[in-house]
């Protein structure tokens, strides 16, 4: 995808939080492990979740906003996540699936970082600050359910 503006670019995330709710919903079907199928289903629901959210920050924004045009960061760092959903969460174990999500998260928390710090103007800024805080809040929160899961 071309994203030229901030609001396409909250589309494009939204879209990876879906796909990635999706293909996590799918593995789980494919999962042989009970527990790795629990974690699936749960991230699956979690991500649909974020997915909304970041939606909601599209709706809620300026048009201004949304029209302004972002650098081309994506081009040099793309986020790197399975696109296809060839059942790569299928075959991963526990831990395996947990940190492959979590790399996910980071790298959508590095993509808001850099962007709010080269925006130009304040609004643009206080958009993906506010969309950094609300994926930080988001990963801290999966980490403590996730741990809690690994508990039982």
């Amino acid at each position: 995808m071309d994203i030229k503006t901030f609001g396409e670019l909250i589309d494009w995330t939204r879209d990876l939080h879906e796909h990635l709710s999706r293909c996590l919903k799918h593995c789980a079907t494919q999962h042989e492990e009970e527990r790795a199928r629990a974690l699936l289903e749960y991230l699956s629901s979690h991500e649909s979740e974020l997915a909304r959210i970041v939606d909601e920050f599209k709706h809620q924004s300026a048009k201004n906003t949304l029209e302004t045009r972002v650098y081309d960061n994506l081009r040099h760092n793309p986020i790197e996540t399975h696109r296809t959903c060839d059942e790569p969460y299928a075959k991963l174990d526990f831990d395996g699936i947990y940190r492959e999500v979590m790399d996910f998260h980071e790298q959508v928390m590095d993509l808001y970082k850099t962007l709010s710090e080269k925006a130009e103007i304040p609004e643009a800024q206080e958009l993906f600050e506010a969309l950094l805080e609300m994926e930080t809040h988001e990963s801290m929160r999966l980490a403590r359910q996730i741990g809690r899961m690994d508990d039982l």
